[in-house]
C-alpha cells in the first residue's frame, strides 16, 4: 500500500470492485424478486457496497479544513448533482418513465443521492471533525434516532445523510495504519472471505424481502411498516454487522495493481452514466425478457463487467469531463 494519502493501488481496486458491485446491483434489483439467489446476492452488496464506498470517501476528505476545499467540494460534487439531476429528468421524460416534465433539484433522481449527501458530509465534517471518536457516537445516535421522524425521506436525500454519515465519519477518522492492520492480519484473505460467505448464507437464509428498504436507508420506520422502539436497535446491529462486513471486503482486496485498477480512479464517470444504460435496457426489453435472464447469473456479471469497462474508458472520461469534472 502507498505510503500517504495520496491515491494508492489499494484503494483504487476497491473502489474499482465497489463500482462494479453497484452496477452490477442495478442489473440485477428488478430481477431478485425471481431469483432466491440474485436476492440473496442483491441483499448483501446494499448491505455493504455504498457504505464501503462511503467510507473511503471519508477517508480522503483530510483535508476539508485546507483553504478553497469547500469551493472545491461545491465545484466537484454539488455542480455535477444539478447538472445531472436535469440532465435525467429530460432523460426519464423522453423515455417514457414519466408523462410530465419537472425539473425538482431537491428530489435527488436515483443514484444523485450520493451526490447530494457526499457534499453534506463534507459539510458536517466542519462540526464533527472537532469532535472526533465521540463525534462518532453522536452521528450513529443521530443516524439511528432520524428513523423515528416520519417525514424524514428522499427530499434533500436527508434521511440516507444522516444513516450513512456515521461511515462517512468513520473514514475521515481512520489513519493508513488501520488500513494496513487490516492486510497484516494473519490469514486476513481466508478471514475476508469467511465473511463475506457467511453473511451469504445467513441472509439467503433469514433475511425477509420485505426488509430490503432497511438496507437503503431513504425511509423511517414508519414508511418501512414499524415504528416501535426496537427499530432503533436494529439500526444499531446493521451499523455493526455493515461495518464487518466492510472488514471482510477490505481484508479481500488486493495491494497490487491490474489492467482494471485505473477504472477505480474513474468511478464518479461510471457512477454518473450507468444509469443510463440500464434504464434505457430495461425500458426496451420486455418484463417477460428480463425474467427470462435472471438466472444467467455470469452473463449478468459479464455484462454488468461491460459496462464498468466501457464507461470507466479513457475516452468516455475525455469527453464526458465537462460535464462531470467541469473541465474543458
Amino acid at each position: 500500500m502507498a505510503s500517504s494519502l495520496s491515491r494508492s493501488l489499494y484503494f483504487d481496486n476497491a473502489k474499482f470492485f465497489l463500482i462494479f458491485l453497484v452496477v452490477f446491483g442495478h442489473v440485477i434489483s428488478p430481477l431478485k424478486s425471481n431469483d432466491d439467489i440474485l436476492f440473496s446476492i442483491y441483499s448483501v452488496i446494499f448491505l455493504f457496497h455504498m457504505p464501503a464506498f462511503i467510507l473511503i470517501s471519508g477517508y480522503f476528505s483530510k483535508g476539508f479544513h485546507k483553504k478553497g476545499y469547500f469551493i472545491k467540494t461545491v465545484k466537484k460534487i454539488l455542480l455535477p448533482y444539478l447538472i445531472f439531476q436535469v440532465i435525467y429528468s429530460l432523460f426519464y421524460y423522453g423515455n417514457g418513465q414519466v408523462s410530465t416534465l419537472k425539473f425538482d433539484l431537491f428530489q435527488p433522481h436515483w443514484t444523485l443521492w450520493f451526490l447530494l449527501s457526499l457534499f453534506s458530509w463534507n459539510v458536517l465534517l466542519y462540526v464533527f471533525a472537532r469532535l472526533k471518536w465521540f463525534g462518532l457516537v453522536i452521528a450513529a445516535a443521530i443516524g439511528v434516532g432520524i428513523g423515528y421522524f416520519d417525514h424524514v425521506g428522499s427530499y434533500l436525500s436527508l434521511s440516507r445523510t444522516f444513516v450513512f454519515f456515521p461511515y462517512f465519519l468513520l473514514g475521515f477518522l481512520l489513519e493508513q495504519k488501520h488500513f494496513k492492520l487490516v492486510k497484516k492480519v494473519k490469514h486476513s484473505t481466508v478471514i475476508g472471505f469467511s465473511v463475506l460467505l457467511s453473511t451469504m448464507i445467513l441472509i439467503g437464509l433469514f433475511f425477509p424481502k420485505e426488509a430490503i428498504p432497511w438496507l437503503l436507508g431513504d425511509t423511517s420506520y414508519a414508511d418501512m411498516g414499524s415504528k416501535e422502539m426496537i427499530d432503533g436497535l436494529i439500526r444499531g446491529s446493521q451499523y455493526v454487522v455493515t461495518i464487518i462486513v466492510i472488514y471482510g471486503f477490505l481484508a479481500i482486496v488486493p495491494s497490487q495493481g491490474f489492467k482494471m485498477t485505473v477504472i477505480g480512479q474513474r468511478t464518479l464517470y461510471v457512477y454518473l452514466l450507468h444509469g443510463f444504460i440500464i434504464k434505457t435496457i430495461q425500458t426496451i426489453l420486455s418484463d417477460e425478457t428480463l425474467n427470462g435472464i435472471s438466472d444467467h447469473y455470469l452473463t449478468l456479471m459479464v455484462f454488468s463487467l461491460g459496462v464498468c469497462l466501457l464507461l470507466g474508458n479513457y475516452l468516455i472520461q475525455k469527453f464526458t469531463r465537462p460535464l462531470i469534472e467541469l473541465k474543458i
